[in-house]
């Protein structure tokens, strides 16, 4: 088993597209609730047994180096799956008068909350990760017809650097795809 204690760079960075150029890339495939864990073990794809212990406020990022040898021209690197994130610009409902602005908020966070999603709030924007498919997510926002919001869906990693590492746990972190079906009754109750 290998530590890893820090992150080498990442393979979006100018120098290291260079660097990894003809390299052999041994990918730590995580998904969006591992990669919010600054702590872990975990094999990558080539079965290398690595055990992940970062400082306590970080987490990696998609390309992000692990391993890197130089010699032998080889790197392990973390490739993220995050899900799509709907975002919801709340800027013009200031435009509302106070009741209208109270009024969309309240009715905002019950119709998020009533579908169970989670949400982490930044300023004037809202960040909820797709839980559903879009289509339904389209449908709840639509339904209600909020004054003054927009909203739009983007990928994961273009939130992420938005976000504290804290914030980016609590939108990624169990959001995993569910329906919204209650579990039935136990025959005997």
């Amino acid at each position: 088993m290998i530590i890893v204690e820090s992150i080498v760079g990442n393979r979006n960075d100018d120098p290291w597209k260079v660097r990894l150029e003809g390299a052999r890339i041994d990918w730590l495939l995580l998904d969006q609730w591992e990669a919010q864990k600054n702590r872990f073990r975990k094999n990558t794809e080539g079965e290398l047994e690595l055990a992940v212990a970062l400082d306590r406020n970080a987490h990696l990022h998609d390309g992000d180096i692990l391993l890197w040898d130089e010699g032998a021209r080889q790197a392990v690197v973390a490739r993220i799956s995050l899900s799509e994130v709907m975002v919801i610009d709340l800027g013009d409902a200031g435009a509302e008068t106070a009741d209208v602005r109270l009024r969309t908020c309240f009715e905002l966070g019950h119709a998020l909350g009533n579908q169970h999603w989670p949400a982490v709030v930044k300023g004037t924007t809202v960040y909820v990760p797709l839980t559903v498919d879009r289509k339904v997510m389209s449908a709840v926002m639509k339904t209600h017809a909020f004054p003054g919001i927009e909203y739009t869906f983007v990928r994961g990693a273009e939130v992420i650097p938005f976000l504290a590492p804290h914030e980016a746990r609590r939108l990624f972190g169990g959001a995993e795809p569910h329906s919204h079906a209650h579990p039935l009754p136990h025959p005997s109750s």
